[in-house]
């Protein structure tokens, strides 16, 4: 959250009592939707943790998912160079655009880091869903020994490939090594991005 020395720099004035706001997934980096906020909705988001943005059709404040629940959990706030726009990471509760997307901002493709998370989510939902057959469920189905198993030869024939310098060989076996540590993890209901912030403190 922005500290007081950070929130007396925001510059009101410049933009008529009206900052624009940009939100962005925390864990994908997908930006999901922009908005405005007045002194208010910045008080209320801060202090509840949920984006509450100024809605300029309503004319009020406007607190996202009021109506379909799919609420905006906040995790950080910044503010750019000209202290004149906000920018929220977020962790949403469902779809955030009211046309069920989950962004706002329709696009043909994603980042691909953002595909990773996404095929995380994937990946969970092979693992509570038993509709259907697929390698994915099979592989839950046959225990963590197996998947663990899967792993490790994966890992194997990634080095053998690096070894043998064939580098298509090696993005493929990469691939298989990253598909099957992800299934992995969720075997043992962890998350990537765990990892990921264990790597950023071990770097710190």
């Amino acid at each position: 959250m922005l500290n007081k020395k950070e929130y007396l720099k925001l510059n009101w004035d410049k933009v008529q009592g009206m900052l624009p706001v940009i939100i962005q997934h925390n864990i994908s980096g997908e930006v999901l939707m922009h908005g405005y906020m007045n002194k208010e909705a910045l008080e209320k988001t801060e202090k509840e943790e949920i984006v509450t943005l100024y809605s300029r059709t309503k004319k009020r404040l406007w607190t996202k998912g009021e109506t379909s629940g799919n609420y905006l959990k906040v995790v950080n706030i910044s503010i750019d160079c000209d202290y004149d726009s906000i920018l929220m990471l977020v962790l949403p509760k469902g779809k955030t655009c009211h046309l069920n997307r989950i962004s706002c901002f329709e696009s043909n493709s994603i980042s691909d880091y953002s595909f990773l998370y996404y095929l995380e989510n994937l990946l969970k939902g092979k693992k509570i869903s038993n509709s259907g057959s697929s390698y994915t469920t099979d592989l839950y189905l046959s225990g963590t020994k197996r998947i663990a198993q899967k792993v490790a030869e994966e890992g194997i024939e990634t080095a053998i490939a690096a070894v043998t310098k064939n580098k298509k060989e090696l993005i493929d076996e990469a691939s298989d090594l990253i598909f099957h540590l992800l299934v992995l993890l969720q075997n043992q209901s962890l998350d990537f991005n765990l990892v990921l912030s264990n790597l950023r403190k071990r770097n710190k």
